[in-house]
C-alpha cells in the first residue's frame, strides 16, 4: 500500500506495480585442485622403463631344472669368511672402465667403440689381403690367360699377310690406271650440265676418283701393308 494515501481510499482498490527485485551476483564455481579427482589412464597397468639390450654382456648361469635337487648334508670345514677377505685383500683392483664425455652435460659412452682409441690396427691380419680376395684374383687371372690364349689362335687362324714390293707396285699401278680411266671419263662429260642423269654421273665419277686418290696416297705413303686372310 502507497503511505501517501488514507488507509481508506479508493486508489486502495488499484493494484500497485511490483518491483523485480535485484538480480543475484553470478554464481562462480570453485573447482578442486587436479590431485583431488581421478586422471586418466590412473588406474592403466604401465610396463617397467624398457632396458637396452647389450649383446656384450656374457650369459648368466641357466636356472636349475625342477628335477635337480641340492644335495643335503655335505658339509666343509672351509671358513669362506677369511677366504673371501683373503681375495679382496690379495685380488687386483678394479680399473673404472675408460669413458669420454661429448661435452660439459652430456652423457657418457665407452671409449673402446667409439673409435677414438686404434683397435684393429693393432690385429694381427691389419693390412692383409684377405683370403677369398686372392681367390678372386686368381679366378679372374685364370680367366684372363684362357681368353688371351683363345684370342691368340684366333689370330692365328686367321694371321695377317704382308704384301711384297712386287704385288704392292702392281696393286699401286692398277690403282692408277684406274684413275686414269676414270678421269678420262670425267674429261668426256658435256660443259653443259642441264639435267638430273648428268649431274648424278658427274657426281659419281668424282667420289670415284677421290676415293682412288686417297688410296693411292696411302699405299704410297705406307711401304709396308698388312692384308687378312679370309
Amino acid at each position: 500500500m502507497d503511505p501517501t494515501c488514507p488507509s481508506e481510499c479508493i486508489y486502495n482498490l488499484i493494484p500497485s506495480d511490483l518491483k523485480e527485485p535485484p538480480q543475484p551476483p553470478r554464481y562462480v564455481h570453485i573447482h578442486f585442485k587436479a590431485t583431488d579427482f581421478l586422471k586418466k589412464h590412473s588406474k592403466e597397468k604401465t610396463l617397467p622403463p624398457k632396458k637396452k639390450f647389450d649383446r656384450n654382456v656374457p650369459k648368466k648361469p641357466a636356472v636349475p631344472l625342477r628335477t635337480d635337487h641340492p644335495v643335503m648334508g655335505i658339509q666343509s670345514e672351509k671358513n669362506f669368511i677369511n677366504t673371501n677377505a683373503a681375495d679382496v685383500i690379495m685380488g687386483v683392483a678394479k680399473k673404472p672402465k675408460p669413458i669420454y664425455v661429448d661435452k660439459r652435460t652430456g652423457d657418457k659412452h665407452d671409449v673402446e667403440p667409439s673409435g677414438l682409441v686404434p683397435k684393429y690396427i693393432n690385429k694381427k691380419d691389419y693390412g692383409v689381403t684377405p683370403e677369398y680376395i686372392c681367390k678372386r684374383n686368381e679366378e679372374i687371372k685364370k680367366a684372363q690367360e684362357e681368353y688371351d690364349r683363345y684370342i691368340q689362335e684366333n689370330l692365328k687362324k686367321a694371321a695377317m699377310k704382308r704384301l711384297s714390293n712386287e704385288e704392292r707396285e702392281a696393286v699401286l699401278q692398277g690403282l692408277k690406271k684406274n684413275w686414269e680411266e676414270v678421269h678420262k671419263e670425267f674429261q668426256s662429260l658435256s660443259v653443259f650440265i642441264d639435267s638430273i642423269p648428268k649431274k648424278i654421273r658427274k657426281q659419281r665419277l668424282e667420289e670415284e676418283m677421290k676415293q682412288l686418290e686417297h688410296d693411292i696416297g696411302v699405299i704410297e705413303k705406307h711401304k709396308i701393308i698388312y692384308i687378312a686372310n679370309k
